[in-house]
């Protein structure tokens, strides 16, 4: 009898810096999905039933860490759209912590504007920061995880 080898579903959190730890924890339990958080070592996240990957502090190494650990169909979150174009590219689901899911239709439109923001403040202008965390991002992010968790869940088992 050939037995199918079925892979664990991960979420992998960008962990510096993201408010909603606590809460995708609680969601993707309910998934029974593995939880991995990367941080460089200025930051020292750990939170039980979770995996805590830290890395030498240096530019983009928690990045790539986190991107060389993704499988197809896995569950990203991120603020950051670089990291996010390298997760979509090897298969994975992303959210930023806001609920917003990046995607191949969006994610070009998301780095130009972040190429323009740059150009701007690198030419001594400014941009505008993140606007204050509010319940309602909270429940924008609860709402769209819990979506994403289930495609993913839905699309790794017609893939495999």
């Amino acid at each position: 009898m050939l037995r199918r080898r079925i892979t664990i579903l991960q979420l992998l959190i960008d962990a510096d810096a993201c408010p909603v730890i606590d809460l995708a924890l609680s969601i993707s339990s309910r998934y029974e999905i593995k939880t991995i958080l990367f941080c460089d070592t200025s930051h020292r996240i750990e939170r039980e039933n979770a995996i805590t990957i830290m890395v030498p502090k240096g530019a983009d190494s928690v990045d790539f860490k986190l991107v060389n650990a993704i499988n197809k169909y896995d569950i990203v979150i991120t603020q950051d759209y670089g990291l996010a174009a390298m997760c979509i590219a090897k298969g994975a689901f992303v959210i930023d912590q806001n609920g917003r899911k990046m995607t191949n239709d969006n994610i070009d439109q998301l780095l130009a504007f972040r190429y323009e923001s740059a150009k701007i403040r690198r030419a001594g202008g400014r941009t505008k920061g993140p606007k204050k965390r509010t319940e309602e991002n909270n429940i924008s992010f609860a709402n769209n995880f819990r979506q994403i968790c289930e495609q993913a869940i839905s699309t790794k088992t017609k893939g495999e």
